[in-house]
């Protein structure tokens, strides 16, 4: 399909297994975020989203306590515009909230537009939670001019 990205209704979302992956650093890498410390203890921690079981896109969670950590969205070139990534951060958020999340936390390069959108909200990195700056990806996985974003679920 030419011209745009491809129509999606409700996007099917369950929880990553093992055999996602691959998949998973795929795309990670086409997109240029972290992997280092992606192994597949962390799968059960990350959704996938699918269309038509076509998976489409993919959003991680690290849960430290009552903070979360929102890793690592990324969505299929094809589906981008189409309302996926949204629906992603949305069950996210879902389930932080069902396991004690009381606020998420998310680094970004150049997405902090597209969260704000999502009522998240830009932190000063020293205002972090210990639990936040502890992780490898606010330590030492992402840049120290990433944006640090965070909203209060």
């Amino acid at each position: 399909m030419s011209g745009g990205a491809r129509t999606c209704g409700t996007v099917s979302i369950r929880q990553a297994t093992d055999a996602d992956l691959e998949l998973a650093r795929s795309w990670l890498l086409d997109a240029n975020l972290p992997i280092a410390d992606l192994t597949v203890d962390h799968m059960p921690a990350f959704l996938l989203g699918t269309d038509d079981d076509e998976a489409i896109g993919m959003v991680g969670l690290e849960q430290q306590g009552k903070y979360g950590l929102l890793r690592s969205l990324v969505v299929d070139r094809r589906y981008r515009g189409a309302g996926v990534g949204s629906q992603l951060v949305a069950a996210l958020e879902a389930q932080a909230a069902a396991a004690g999340i009381s606020e998420l936390w998310l680094l970004t390069i150049d997405a902090d537009p597209y969260f704000a959108r999502l009522g998240y909200e830009i932190a000063d990195r020293v205002d972090a939670p210990d639990a936040i700056r502890d992780t490898a990806e606010f330590s030492s996985l992402c840049p120290v001019d990433a944006v640090l974003m965070q909203k209060n679920l």
